[in-house]
């Protein structure tokens, strides 16, 4: 049985594949309870990603702290969802100035 921590984990793997096919030096803040799932950098931007899989939802003060990360390191900031059948929607916060 597949556990909803292997779920999501999977999910962000996908993220970090897709940010690298467009170019982007990438790492995952693997086991962590931060905000920041995927760090993504290119070309002088950074990009921080919280990733969402099914129905799970970011709450108010996970985005607020999503985007006060984004704000310390200059940096975009966006939660990806990977919902059903492939389709990814994602939702910028910041973006840097």
């Amino acid at each position: 049985m597949v556990t909803q921590y292997e779920r999501g984990r999977a999910k962000e793997y996908k993220a970090m594949e897709l940010l690298r096919t467009d170019g982007w030096v990438v790492a995952r803040s693997a086991g962590s309870h931060s905000p920041v799932d995927v760090i993504a950098a290119k070309l002088g931007a950074t990009l921080l990603v919280q990733v969402k899989n099914g129905k799970a939802r970011v709450k108010a003060d996970e985005a607020k702290e999503l985007v006060k990360w984004a704000e310390a390191f200059n940096a975009d900031a966006e939660i990806w969802h990977f919902k059903g059948r492939g389709h990814l929607e994602k939702r910028r916060l910041r973006a840097r100035k």
